[in-house]
């Protein structure tokens, strides 16, 4: 009986996920193609094909329903790096945290899949700019970078309320990722995310080494843009 009634209860947190994943995506596709001041939680919730009452059990506002999937992903980047072997040095296990929570669909509970590369998008551009939102991503931010800042400490065995340095890799880590995004909006499509995220941390890992004067890029053949160099 008991195992009959985990079944049930994961289940059922499953379903919650997916609810949550669900009214937040709704959020960012409608606010994407209307307008911050033309939603209601009304217009969010027939999205997702659940009641308003629904909505407010999981969310306060809009605003915290969208900045919603930048907090999911960032909290899970945390429980990803507890999970990776304790052996694996720091910088290489924030790496592969990062890289294997941060694509799209990576985060439990997502199921529309990689496919919604230009809605993310989107919907970054959104939370950056829309200034009905930038307090709450504000405070998101700061939420997950604490995330952050406790799995270092506790993966390093230091005292985040006395030691600088789980804070200073949390905070380090942040400025890498929110550099690759910038970079990868102004980019568009043209560049993947996951490449660019593995390439910021390593030059992170390695102190950030000035560029060598490498060989003369060559031009893109013709008919096709050119990439920004990462």
């Amino acid at each position: 009986m008991g195992t009959g009634e985990d079944g049930r209860g994961g289940l059922r947190e499953r379903k919650k996920r997916e609810t949550r994943v669900a009214l937040s995506w709704a959020a960012i596709r409608l606010t994407v193609e209307r307008g911050f001041d033309n939603v209601r939680v009304e217009d969010i919730a027939a999205a997702a094909g659940v009641s308003p009452r629904t909505f407010n059990n999981y969310f306060a506002s809009k605003a915290e329903a969208i900045v919603a999937r930048h907090l999911d992903r960032a909290t899970a980047i945390a429980e990803e790096l507890r999970a990776r072997p304790r052996s694996e040095p720091l910088w290489e296990a924030i790496t592969a945290a990062v890289e294997a929570r941060f694509a799209l669909g990576a985060t439990e509970g997502d199921t529309e899949g990689s496919g919604q590369d230009e809605q993310w998008q989107a919907g970054i551009r959104l939370m950056l700019s829309e200034p009905a939102l930038q307090r709450e991503y504000h405070q998101v931010h700061l939420a997950a970078e604490e995330a952050m800042v406790a799995a270092v400490a506790e993966r390093t065995g230091t005292d985040s309320g006395r030691d600088l340095y789980p804070r200073l890799v949390a905070a380090t880590a942040s400025a890498a990722t929110a550099a690759v995004m910038g970079h990868w909006l102004l980019a568009g499509r043209r560049l993947p995310i996951g490449p660019l995220l593995r390439d910021a941390l390593r030059q992170v890992a390695a102190g950030l080494p000035e560029p060598g004067p490498g060989p003369a890029a060559s031009p893109p053949p013709a008919g096709e843009p050119e990439v920004p160099e990462v």
